[in-house]
């Protein structure tokens, strides 16, 4: 498919990163096939892990097509850039059409990105995830590949003032494929994934070459490093409460 609008968005993209300073690594992007499709799961710490977990694929010369909030489809500005990327508009009332849309690209040889958390994880742990992404995979027999993200959490995200100081250091990581076959359990699938991501952000998370500047500044880094996010539990409570105040609205 013709790709029109990807080229100039990720060529701003990197024109922003360069002018906020970001020392962005990218880990395991051989991983990534060159041709064909795969599912790519990210892990899910900030807005803009859209752009970090594309550029996983850049080494590849690939695009991804993310699934992402049909809200995002109907704003007057980022509609038609998501359209013009063609990523995978998801109703969560009718989550049918983007199942298929996604199975019609994966198996066209497209990547499609899906962050299985669903919404960003608070804890910036691995949260329980949706089986959706190893679905996919099995019913397009097509690769599923990790993808974890830190440090964007410190520029944009729930429950944090933004901050766009310069000089953040930005860590993507892409592990080896997981190879479902179609017989297998997704749920199974699913827990493998998880502690697959788990063990790579881990990893990420204990290389990562910044520190906080001092007490005010731990809130971008999970209680179990000392730091002062929700626990996993805590942000599970604070989620549930955000649902039901949206459902309460309608």
């Amino acid at each position: 498919m013709a790709d029109l609008v990807y080229p100039p968005v990720i060529a701003l993209a990197k024109t922003a990163f360069a002018g906020l300073g970001l020392r962005i690594t990218v880990t395991g992007a051989e991983h990534i096939p060159t041709t064909g499709g795969a599912v790519l799961a990210s892990s899910h710490v900030s807005y803009l892990d859209f752009l970090f977990a594309g550029f996983a694929a850049l080494p590849s010369k690939r695009y991804v097509r993310f699934m992402a909030k049909d809200q995002v489809f109907r704003h007057r500005v980022s509609a038609p850039l998501m359209r013009g990327m063609h990523h995978i508009p998801v109703d969560r009332a009718a989550g049918a059409a983007a199942y298929g849309a996604a199975l019609r690209a994966l198996r066209s040889g497209e990547l499609v990105g899906v962050f299985p958390e669903a919404t960003i994880s608070r804890s910036f742990t691995v949260k329980e995830l949706k089986s959706g992404a190893a679905r996919m995979a099995q019913a397009a027999d097509v690769p599923l590949i990790p993808v974890v993200l830190w440090g964007g959490q410190r520029l944009l995200t729930k429950g944090l003032p933004r901050d766009f100081s310069r000089g953040k250091a930005i860590s993507i990581a892409v592990a080896e494929p997981l190879h479902p076959d179609a017989s297998d359990d997704a749920g199974k699938v699913t827990d493998e994934l998880r502690r697959r991501m788990t063990a790579l952000l881990e990893q990420v998370q204990q290389g990562y070459p910044d520190e906080p500047k001092g007490e005010d500044d731990r809130r971008w880094l999970p209680a179990h490093l000392g730091g002062t996010a929700p626990t996993p539990q805590e942000a599970a409570a604070l989620d549930a409460a955000e649902a039901a105040k949206r459902h309460r609205a309608g």
